[in-house]
């Protein structure tokens, strides 16, 4: 009877030591993830375009600079990545891409697709020809916008780009297991799990989810850090941006090759060789085949740059002012 009543202790101590910690997770996740919430629900207006309704925000004043953000993105990561080009004199116009936050996943949300609704947008805004600046997996629908709208692309500029490169002895493209794929559903339905994973394994889920090897995070200055930490709190909620990371994966899992030779608008590409999500040899690969396109390659500095950030943005802006044709 006394073992049976001392592990009944220790079972209520434990229940009472597990639900004093779930309670106190809890209070911690509302307390970080109500900022997030905010975050997006100023600042950000829905226009009613003919390819749906698009959410976008704009900072700056200048010729236009449309920015396509990349995967766990939104409005918020546009205006964040393009906040040196607003002050550097140019008006920046962030959407949210399909899937992400208050825009809508259609049912073709392809690239093509996507970058239809790019058109759609500056329609709805009256502009009738803009830069255009694609960020990872904001690549493909920038591409496909300045082969589809030549006369509407001052410039393409294409940051870590998520880009087709030739794959060595013709491998076919790699593809999420099913198993993998359930696992990132189930996680991405959920902001509660997203933080605690960046409470319990803070620096290995900043390196996996920013594409960025760990010894750069860990290298890198101050100011660099509090970037990386700004862009990671980004992401949330990710329960608003599911749907288009879903179909980010599907999209750029299975990149093709586009016509890269009839892309006639000035061309700027930058990527690092220790990308962990693999730019590179899509970036210098696409600088090859379109005309008189400049890549820039850093040999370190992964997905997010660190350490070679100010100087990329002081080449697009260089860029953007010296060989746009607005």
């Amino acid at each position: 009877m006394r073992s049976l009543s001392s592990r009944r202790k220790m079972m209520i101590s434990a229940a009472v030591v597990a639900g004093g910690f779930l309670t106190l997770s809890y209070l911690l996740h509302r307390r970080d993830i109500g900022p997030a919430y905010a975050r997006i629900s100023t600042g950000s207006q829905i226009a009613p375009t003919r390819c749906g309704p698009i959410e976008y925000a704009m900072k700056g004043e200048g010729p236009p600079v449309l920015v396509v953000h990349g995967a766990g993105g939104g409005f918020d990561q546009g205006l964040e990545v393009a906040d040196s080009i607003a002050r550097a004199g140019f008006r920046v116009i962030a959407m949210s891409r399909f899937g992400y936050l208050r825009t809508p996943l259609p049912a073709d949300a392809t690239a093509a697709a996507q970058a239809d609704a790019h058109a759609c947008l500056l329609d709805a805004l009256n502009i009738k020809k803009a830069a255009i600046a694609g960020v990872s997996a904001g690549g493909p629908s920038a591409l496909q916008f300045a082969l589809r709208f030549p006369d509407r692309t001052a410039a393409l500029v294409l940051l870590v780009p998520a880009a087709y490169a030739p794959r060595p002895n013709h491998e076919p493209p790699r593809r999420m297991s099913r198993a993998t794929m359930f696992l990132l559903n189930a996680a991405l339905r959920s902001d509660f799990l997203f933080w605690a994973g960046g409470k319990l394994a803070h620096d290995a889920l900043i390196s996996a989810t920013l594409g960025t090897p760990s010894d750069v995070v860990a290298s890198a200055s101050a100011q660099e850090q509090s970037r990386l930490e700004t862009l990671f709190d980004y992401i949330l909620p990710i329960s608003l941006r599911r749907a288009g990371l879903l179909n980010d994966a599907a999209v750029t899992s299975s990149l093709p090759r586009y016509e890269l030779e009839k892309i006639a608008a000035p061309t700027l590409a930058i990527s690092a060789a220790d990308d962990l999500y693999g730019t590179f040899d899509g970036a210098r690969y696409t600088a090859e085949h379109v005309p008189r396109a400049r890549f820039i390659g850093y040999p370190r500095g992964g997905h997010m740059l660190v350490g070679r950030n100010a100087e990329a943005t002081s080449e697009i802006t260089a860029f953007l002012k010296g060989s746009a044709k607005f």
